[in-house]
């Protein structure tokens, strides 16, 4: 996109005031987008819209849980009056349960899964009752490589499932309609959030993200780009989400032997978990005090994705990969010329 014909554009983002929506929140603005941030944390929402007016953008926060569905309708009609109409919506609010599946009570999961699975399915039908009839809007789904099933996180792993089924299903819908609206999905590795440090937990220590982890800026990049160029169906980031899409998909046994072994260890750190520990599972850990994009990690988070640039240098990746191979064709072809005999007339 051409930045000097860029005038801006309204832009939705739930779970804004921490984490990777905080991130994207700061990217956004910096692009100069018009911003309507939610989350449940006071804090957290003012500081991420401080940083956006920093940054030039107009930004506006609401404080609402994006699983209540009458909340969410009440934001997107507010928003749309003053910002005006939306164009981009991005789902990202999430909470998290980690311990065994059978030590999670029903309250417990039904939380989590109404939070980061149907907080998406709310926000997107009532983004989709406004952008539909424009023909025009663009929708992005956070979401993780943990679909694949990792220990501790029956919670999450349910309802990562649930959102890529969802979407898919969704994606088709739209391009079956013939509608301009468009779809897509961010898939994520680990990343570097503060997270962490709330999950719902009784686990002995405290959790932390399976390396290898990236940052949130690393993933808001992604969810920029995604926006933009919303016509591929899903969008990845880092390579451990390429390892781990295409062993689930290859050698799903072996996969879930791996994670056995490491996965239970890798999400606990070595410091006991404090039973004052604050948990965001029923409220805010944010509304008194602002814990920002980045959790603990910081200094072995990465910042770049190598599995993210392929992605979007596909086009000359492939064009070097033909040229390449008709390269090496051509060589061999004049190698077996070469070292082939010349042909003698006359007979024995």
């Amino acid at each position: 996109m051409n930045a000097s014909q860029y005038t801006g554009r309204v832009v939705v983002v739930t779970g804004a005031g921490a984490g990777i929506g905080r991130a994207c929140a700061r990217a956004f603005a910096e692009r100069g987008d018009r911003l309507a941030l939610i989350a449940r944390g006071r804090a957290g929402l003012e500081a991420a819209a401080a940083e956006a007016r920093r940054a030039g953008a107009t930004a506006i926060t609401i404080e609402a849980d994006i699983a209540d569905p009458e909340a969410v309708e009440a934001a997107a009609e507010r928003i749309e009056h003053e910002l005006g109409p939306i164009d981009v919506w991005v789902n990202d609010a999430f909470s998290s349960v980690l311990e065994p599946f059978t030590e999670i009570t029903p309250e417990e999961f039904r939380r989590a899964t109404e939070v980061s699975y149907l907080g998406y399915v709310y926000a997107t039908r009532i983004a989709l009752q406004r952008m539909l009839p424009r023909d025009r809007g663009t929708l992005v789904h956070v979401g993780s490589a943990a679909y694949d099933g990792l220990p501790l996180q029956s919670a999450a792993g349910g309802a990562e499932h649930a959102l890529q089924g969802w979407h898919e299903a969704l994606r088709c819908e739209l391009l079956a309609s013939g509608s301009a609206v468009r779809t897509t999905m961010v898939q994520l590795p680990a990343v570097n959030t503060p997270q962490y440090d709330s999950a719902f937990s009784r686990l002995p220590d405290r959790a932390r993200p399976v390396p290898p982890v990236h940052r949130p800026e690393a993933a808001a990049r992604a969810v920029l780009h995604a926006a933009d160029r919303p016509q591929r169906r899903a969008y990845g980031v880092g390579g451990s989400t390429a390892v781990t899409l295409l062993a689930n998909a290859v050698a799903p046994g072996l996969l879930d032997r791996r994670l056995t072994r490491t996965a239970v260890g890798a999400q606990q750190a070595d410091r006991r978990r404090r039973g004052g520990d604050p948990v965001n599972l029923w409220k805010p850990v944010d509304d008194l005090e602002d814990h920002g994009a980045r959790g603990r990690c910081t200094d072995t988070a990465r910042d770049r994705s190598l599995m993210f640039w392929a992605i979007i240098h596909r086009a000359p990746l492939a064009a070097a990969a033909v040229a390449l191979l008709l390269g090496t064709g051509v060589c061999a072809r004049w190698a077996r010329a070469a070292g082939a005999p010349g042909r003698r007339g006359g007979g024995s």
